[in-house]
C-alpha cells in the first residue's frame, strides 16, 4: 500500500515540499493554521515567488482542471492524523526577539497539535532547522501525547533548499540526511525518497544530533566563506588590490572552489543570519561557546559590509554627514535574485540607511517590490530600472538580478543626472560601463 504524506506548515519550505511529494507520486495533504494560505494554495497559487513552484502546484492540486489531484490542503489536525503515514514538520523557526536563540514555539505547537491525534502507527519527520538536542526532546513529547504511544516514531530530515532553486533541490537534492533511531524509520524515508535516490542523490543515515547539526553547520560554513572574501575585499581596498581577481585565483584551488567567493554587501535572507546566531546561542547552552566564537566575527563582517556600502555611496556623491539633497537609485530589494524575499535584505537595508540619512531613494526590483513596500513604505519605488534612475546622482546595484547585468549603460545614462554606478555585488562588467562614460566603483576593487 502506497504511503500517504502530510506536510505541516505551508510556507516557503512546506509549500515546496508538498508539491514535490505530489510530483514524486504520493497523495499529499498539507496543513496550515492560516486560512488565507489554505485558500490560496487550494486555488493553485503560492504566496511567494519561487521559479517553477506555482506550475508544479497547479499540476497536482485537487480541483484544478487537468491536475493529478494528488495534493489537497486542510486546517483540520484530526484529518491530517487520520490521513497520513508520514508527517513532515515544515514550520518556521525564527530568531527570538531580542536574542540570538531560535524560537521553537511553532515547532512545539505543531508537534503537540499533531501528536494528540495520532492513534495509529506513523512516522513524524522534522524538516525545520532546530537547535541540536530538539529531536530527542520532541520524540519524548510525541510518545507522551500520542494515543499510539511508541508506535509513532520521529526522524529528522533537514532541508537544504536554496531560494530560486527550491523545486530542483527537493526533487533532485544533492544529499538526503536521515536522522533516525532505527531501521524502520530509515526504511520509510528510503521509500519516500526512492526516486531521488534512484537518480543518484546520496542518502546519509545519522543519529538525531548529527542530522540537526548538518544544516546549521552547512549554513555556518557558507556564511564564513562569504565573510572571508568580504574581509579580503577590505584588505584589497587598503592595499590597492582587486578582490575579483583574488577570488578568481583562489577559486582554481580545488580545496577552496569558486562558489560563494564573490565579494559584495554580504548575505541576508531568512536562513543564514538567524541560523548562525542560533547556532552560537545553542553552543553556549551546551558549554561549547568557544568553538563558535569565530561566527561572531563572521556576523560582524557581514553587517559591516552594509555600513561600508553606505559610506562608499556618501563619499561618491560628495556628501559630508548626510545625503541631503542627493537622489540615489537602488537596483535590487531582495536579498538574492530569483526570489521575492526581502527578509534581512542587505540591499533594502542599505537603501533604508541612505533614506534615513536624508537621501531621496528610489528602488526597483523585478520581484520584490510589494514585500519591500511593506518593510520600507517611505522609500520611493519605480516600475523599471530606467524610471528608478531618472535624475539620480548615483546608482547602486545591490541585488545581482540577470536583468540588471543585461542593462544598457547608454540607455541608463540618458536618464541619470550623473553617470556614477556603485556595484555592491561585483557582478557588472566595469569596462562596459566605463566605456559608456560611467564612473564605476565597487568595494575591494581599483577605482580605474
Amino acid at each position: 500500500m502506497a504511503l500517504k504524506i502530510t506536510v505541516i506548515g505551508t510556507g516557503y519550505l512546506g509549500a515546496t515540499h508538498a508539491a514535490a511529494m505530489a510530483e514524486l507520486g504520493f497523495e499529499v495533504l498539507g496543513l496550515d493554521v492560516v486560512p488565507e494560505k489554505i485558500e490560496m494554495l487550494s486555488a493553485g497559487r503560492v504566496p511567494m515567488y519561487e521559479p517553477g513552484l506555482e506550475e508544479l502546484l497547479r499540476k497536482h492540486v485537487a480541483g484544478i482542471g487537468g491536475s493529478t489531484g494528488r495534493l489537497r490542503f486542510t486546517m483540520d489536525w484530526a484529518e491530517i492524523a487520520e490521513f497520513g503515514d508520514v508527517h513532515f514538520i515544515c514550520v518556521n523557526t525564527p530568531q527570538k526577539h531580542g536574542e540570538y536563540a531560535c524560537d521553537m514555539s511553532y515547532v512545539d505547537s505543531a508537534v503537540d497539535s499533531l501528536a494528540r491525534h495520532l492513534a495509529r502507527p506513523a512516522l513524524v519527520v522534522g524538516k525545520s532547522t532546530v537547535p541540536v538536542g530538539s529531536a530527542e526532546r520532541l520524540a519524548a513529547r510525541i510518545t507522551e501525547l500520542a494515543p499510539a504511544g511508541r508506535e509513532v516514531e520521529l526522524a529528522w530530515n533537514p532541508e537544504f533548499l536554496r531560494e530560486g532553486f527550491a523545486v530542483q533541490d527537493t526533487l533532485r537534492p544533492d544529499r538526503i540526511v536521515a536522522g533516525v533511531r532505527g531501521e524502520h524509520a530509515e526504511r520509510i524515508l528510503r521509500e519516500v525518497y526512492a526516486k531521488p535516490i534512484g537518480h543518484g542523490s546520496p542518502f546519509v543515515v545519522t543519529d538525531f544530533p548529527t542530522a540537526e547539526l548538518v544544516k546549521t553547520s552547512a549554513n555556518s560554513f557558507l556564511a564564513t566563506k562569504i565573510s572571508f572574501i568580504n574581509a579580503m575585499a577590505e584588505v584589497c581596498e587598503a592595499a590597492g588590490g582587486d578582490v575579483v581577481k583574488l577570488a578568481e585565483a583562489l577559486g582554481y584551488d580545488e580545496r577552496i572552489g569558486r562558489k560563494f567567493l564573490r565579494a559584495g554587501i554580504g548575505f541576508g535572507g531568512g536562513c543564514l543570519p538567524k541560523d548562525i546566531r542560533a547556532f552560537m546561542a545553542r553552543a553556549g547552552e551546551l558549554g561549547a561557546d568557544q568553538a563558535l566564537t569565530f561566527l561572531r566575527e563572521v556576523d560582524s563582517i557581514n553587517m559591516r559590509r552594509r555600513r561600508d556600502m553606505v559610506e562608499l555611496a556618501r563619499e561618491a556623491v560628495g556628501g559630508d554627514s548626510s545625503f541631503l539633497g542627493k537622489r540615489v537609485a537602488v537596483l535590487g530589494a531582495t536579498f538574492k535574485p530569483d526570489s521575492d524575499d526581502v527578509r534581512d535584505s542587505p540591499a533594502l537595508n542599505v537603501a533604508g540607511q541612505i533614506h534615513l540619512q536624508g537621501g531621496q531613494v528610489t528602488v526597483y526590483d523585478p520581484k520584490g517590490m510589494e514585500n519591500a513596500k511593506r518593510v520600507f513604505p517611505t522609500l520611493g519605488y519605480a516600475d523599471s530600472a530606467v524610471e528608478a534612475v531618472r535624475g539620480a546622482d548615483a546608482v547602486l546595484h545591490l541585488t545581482e538580478w540577470r536583468e540588471f547585468r543585461e542593462l544598457d549603460p547608454e540607455v541608463l545614462g540618458e536618464a541619470v543626472t550623473r553617470r556614477l554606478i556603485l556595484d555592491g555585488r561585483n557582478a557588472l562588467d566595469p569596462a562596459r560601463w566605463r566605456a559608456s562614460g560611467w564612473t564605476y566603483r565597487a568595494m575591494g576593487r581599483p577605482r580605474a
